[in-house]
């Protein structure tokens, strides 16, 4: 079992310790664009508790965490308009799985085609 790491980009970002321009915010989700776009629209979302990956945040957190983290996601899908020309989502976890952040994140990436996984 890997423990938190308090003092990971997400969890500055969270805490105040380090300044993003926010996209979006609820109770318990953050959205900003990644540093590194991979294409025109690259949004980071993460959850505000300390989750480490995806399962670490399903077992873990509370039914609202998951429906708020999940409906930012839907907002933000929504106010780019991408229902219709299309988005991918996804979120790495682990060492084999090459998440650089231990905290959960999604990446939300549009804005052209973004090829065959």
């Amino acid at each position: 079992m890997i423990n938190y790491d308090e003092n990971n980009i997400f969890a500055n970002i969270i805490n105040k310790k380090l300044s993003t321009e926010i996209i979006m915010e609820s109770e318990h989700s953050i959205a900003f664009n990644d540093i590194a776009p991979q294409a025109p629209i690259h949004i980071l979302v993460i959850p505000k508790g300390k989750y480490i990956k995806y399962d670490d945040f399903l077992n873990k957190a509370s039914k609202d965490e998951v429906y708020d983290f999940f409906m930012l996601i839907n907002s933000l899908v929504k106010i780019n308009n991408l229902e219709n020309t299309g988005y991918r989502l996804i979120a790495n976890a682990g060492k084999n799985g090459n998440q650089e952040v231990p905290h959960l994140h999604f990446h939300l990436l549009a804005g052209q085609n973004l090829g065959k996984m």
